[in-house]
């Protein structure tokens, strides 16, 4: 049964940095789609980034596009999300997701995911 567990959200500053990490269970890491959504209170779900299983593609949304990074290690199981320069715009639940297996079909939709984490929040002040 693939799992998925998020950690490494908290209260950070204006401009600072954080990395979240998103464990997964069940063989899944190179295998599967994997992806980061957020959601602010009162608002949808957002897509922030998408990395393909074979690692041979990545994509971001706009608002986040030169800020985060997404990176993989293997040997942890763990996909990242390197977060800098954050704003208080940024403020959100945190999920990972993941989609496959195999799939060269990359989705930002949220509906596409099949396996979620139960998110970590991130809060951003001033």
């Amino acid at each position: 049964q693939a799992h998925l567990e998020e950690a490494g959200g908290e209260l950070v500053q204006s401009g600072g940095s954080l990395r979240l990490s998103c464990i997964a269970s069940g063989g899944i890491i190179n295998v599967y789609n994997m992806a980061w959504f957020r959601q602010a209170p009162g608002k949808e779900r957002e897509f922030v980034a998408v990395h393909r299983w074979d690692g041979g593609y990545i994509a971001y949304a706009y608002s986040v596009k030169g800020r985060f990074t997404v990176s993989r290690d293997p040997g942890k199981n763990t996909e990242y999300l390197q977060m800098n320069s954050l704003s208080p715009e940024d403020t959100a639940v945190y999920y990972c997701a993941a989609h496959g297996p195999r799939s060269y079909s990359v989705s930002r939709s949220s509906t596409s995911y099949s396996i979620w984490g139960q998110g970590t929040q991130v809060t951003v002040s001033n």
